[in-house]
């Protein structure tokens, strides 16, 4: 027992500032080793294959998170249940709900599989990838969604044990798979000269590895949470639950992604160099924002705790402390990855094409993108007493819609990549406080209610 709970914390006692950082930490040297780990797949084919191969592996983001994003969602609201009922210590609640999320996970992830190997072609045509990168981009993703069902398993794990306050394990687990995945990368491209191909299986293998050792970590879990094959079901009110709260999140990012599709083939309208470095540029960014994401998922576990717990009262001193550490965070890393983005766009391309529209990219999308990070904790705040659906609607309407109205209005009539990036900050800023005006209300409304009780 005493070395499974070492690596919990106790998020509904004491001092918050200090735990806060504990958890965060680890959850976000873990998104930034995955990233460097999928950067590794990047600065491999740019540099081996080609800006060609460059541009194929990484204009299939979009994509992906918008077939993934519905299903991800599910493990968010697995991640809110468990830390509900942890902090409650309502133990049968907690254990069903652990076997319904892991069995649900590779239900999602089987489905992923067919999805995936059916729309790759059709979708990417849609977007108006260019000829020269369509026949390798459908090449990676069907490998890529081959490996749907361990994905899905190290999501839903990972978050599991995000919710009882262990973000250490997780991290130790894709140290591993990332190295893995980096040794694989340089064998089958460089070694064996698979191209994109290659690529696609060293992540597929890193991401069996990965979810292999999470449910290992849950099988020998003490405790509730502990994980028993053969109790494996889908409890159907837990399953319910986790459809209320995880699919207006899955939803909100399926949407989130439809309109970065929408960005995604205006880019593309600019041929495959702009792609290349939009590729480029997207990745780089993408460390800042998964700095920043943990602490959305710090808020969801700690909010989710203390709101299980009725300490309503912490709740505002969590969002508080977490809203300042995501702006500090963003304001750092994401100016400092702009004034460094020459010499780090080097890295994926030598071409200074590439490297140009890159530096364009990062200007309106790093500087600002603390403003991203605080949309983002708001959401975790609300999702963490349990609003799914109010946070969906407003960031649909905020980001999506008028990031889409803005593509065929504004975009339409100057078309310039300056006039596409600049949505992002403005969609962000407009719906934080939108969020912020929510988040408030309902906090308010939940101390008098426990004041009156």
């Amino acid at each position: 027992m005493g070395d499974t709970k070492k690596y919990e914390i106790d998020m509904c006692n004491g001092p918050l500032f200090k735990k806060i950082l504990l958890f965060s930490l680890p959850l976000m040297l873990s998104g930034i080793l995955q990233l460097l780990f999928n950067a590794a797949d990047m600065v491999v084919v740019g540099r081996w294959v080609g800006s060609d191969a460059l541009a194929a592996v990484g204009s299939t983001g979009p994509l992906i998170n918008l077939l993934v994003n519905v299903f991800i969602g599910l493990s968010v609201g697995a991640n809110v249940l468990v830390s509900r009922y942890y902090g409650a210590n309502q133990e049968k609640e907690l254990h069903d709900t652990v076997h319904t999320a892991i069995l649900t996970s590779v239900v999602c992830g089987v489905i992923l599989i067919f999805v995936g190997f059916f729309s790759a072609p059709f979708a990417l045509r849609l977007m108006g990838s260019p000829k020269e990168v369509l026949g390798q981009s459908v090449l990676y993703l069907r490998i890529y969604f081959a490996s749907m069902p361990a994905m899905m398993l190290y999501n839903f794990g990972a978050a599991i044990l995000r919710a009882v306050g262990d973000t250490r394990r997780p991290l130790y687990y894709l140290t591993v798979s990332g190295v893995i995945n980096v040794v694989l990368n340089l064998l089958f491209v460089v070694a064996f000269s698979m191209g994109v191909a290659g690529v696609a299986l060293a992540t597929a293998i890193s991401q069996i590895i990965s979810a292999l050792l999470v449910i290992r970590c849950l099988m020998y879990a003490e405790g509730p949470y502990r994980l028993e094959l053969k109790k494996l079901c889908i409890a159907p009110h837990k399953f319910g639950m986790m459809l209320r709260i995880g699919l207006p999140a899955g939803l909100q990012g399926a949407v989130f992604s439809i309109s970065n599709v929408l960005i995604q083939s205006s880019v593309n309208s600019f041929g495959s160099v702009a792609m290349a470095g939009n590729a480029a540029a997207g990745n780089l960014e993408g460390f800042v924002y998964t700095a920043m994401n943990t602490m959305h998922q710090t808020t969801v576990s700690f909010v989710g705790q203390n709101f299980g717990a009725h300490k309503f009262k912490r709740i505002g001193t969590i969002a508080l402390q977490c809203l300042g550490m995501v702006t500090v965070v963003g304001l750092v890393m994401g100016n400092a990855v702009y004034f460094g983005s020459s010499m780090l766009l080097r890295f994926y391309s030598p071409d200074a094409e590439v490297i140009a529209y890159g530096v364009k990219r990062l200007l309106y999308i790093c500087c600002p993108y603390f403003l991203c990070g605080v949309m983002d904790t708001l959401v975790g705040c609300l999702r963490g007493m349990g609003r799914s659906v109010l946070p969906m609607l407003v960031s649909l309407t905020g980001v999506c819609l008028l990031r889409i109205v803005w593509i065929y209005t504004i975009f339409r009539n100057y078309r310039t990549l300056d006039t596409l990036y600049i949505s992002y900050p403005i969609t962000w800023a407009l719906t934080s406080l939108v969020h912020l005006g929510c988040f408030l209300i309902i906090w308010k409304k939940s101390m008098k209610m426990q004041e009156s009780s």
